[in-house]
């Protein structure tokens, strides 16, 4: 496979020396004519897959700051100070936490928690409990605008946590 390579290569610098009209042993400057070819793809390849970095580190941001909402509720119980939490949890300045976290009383279930009354009986025998339900959103813009590809990504995460 190598060896094909080379081959290829080798044609290729023969036909630019034969189109530059210096013979065939001429082949100074090929290489920089073949780098001032793929260089602006390079660059733009290296450049989309910083932006898709990105992208995925901006939506660990949103799940995270919806985790520190959780953890504060947690540990404070249901206020008005979660939604503090949500917002400086991250570097990122435009997380929120929306929508506004939400109390409930329910039964937990195999695939997840059903909201019940409070004080109520849960079908496994225990009594409901107190629920948080922290939401954080936030917007990612691209660097550049690509084909067939949003401008924009709004990421949302949710955590739900028992508080008693």
């Amino acid at each position: 496979m190598l060896a094909g390579a080379t081959a290829t290569s080798t044609s290729r610098r023969s036909l630019l020396c034969r189109l530059f009209g210096r013979g065939e042993k001429a082949i100074e400057g090929t290489a920089a004519i073949e780098f001032g070819f793929l260089a602006p793809i390079l660059a733009l390849m290296v450049v989309g897959v910083a932006d898709f970095g990105m992208g995925i580190y901006r939506k660990m941001q949103v799940q995270n700051a919806a985790q520190a909402g959780a953890q504060y509720a947690m540990l404070h119980g249901f206020s008005a100070s979660i939604s503090t939490a949500v917002t400086s949890a991250s570097t990122f300045a435009g997380i929120s936490a929306y929508p506004a976290p939400n109390q409930f009383c329910g039964c937990p279930t195999s695939s997840g928690v059903t909201t019940a009354a409070c004080n109520s009986t849960c079908a496994d025998g225990s009594v409901s409990g107190n629920y948080v339900t922290v939401s954080s959103q936030g917007t990612y813009e691209t660097i550049l605008p690509y084909p067939a590809i949003p401008n924009s990504f709004t990421f949302s995460a949710q955590s739900t946590v028992r508080i008693q």
